[in-house]
């Protein structure tokens, strides 16, 4: 499966922002993670495949919405009052599973990553 990653962009601090994520065929629990500059890459959000369950992120809880669409095999992260902490080069990725997991090593399949970049 591969999975292709857009909608990054430059957004003003509590500015919106709405990331894709296209897979190249069946997937099942999908997550988004990110990476700022001289930082390791963080778990965001993550979803079920039924897209019956989330899990968020402290950080982004409340500002930030993950949705899939399994008639397309795509994946989605709404955001809203970005910040410039925000500020990372976001990935999706999926793993071979259908409960969602907020851990890195047990996603299987990840995307090119899409810059997001909030300014004060």
């Amino acid at each position: 499966v591969q999975l292709q990653a857009s909608g990054g962009g430059l957004v003003q601090a509590g500015g919106s922002l709405r990331l894709s994520c296209a897979a190249s065929g069946r997937t099942f629990s999908m997550g988004w993670f990110r990476q700022a500059p001289g930082k390791e890459r963080e778990f965001v959000a993550a979803i079920s495949w039924s897209g019956g369950s989330t899990y968020y992120a402290d950080s982004v809880k409340g500002r930030f919405t993950i949705l899939r669409d399994n008639t397309k095999n795509t994946a989605a992260l709404q955001m809203y009052s970005l910040k410039p902490e925000d500020t990372a080069v976001y990935y999706c990725a999926a793993a071979r599973r259908t409960g969602l997991t907020p851990h890195e090593r047990e996603y299987d399949y990840w995307g090119q990553g899409t810059q997001v970049t909030v300014s004060s």
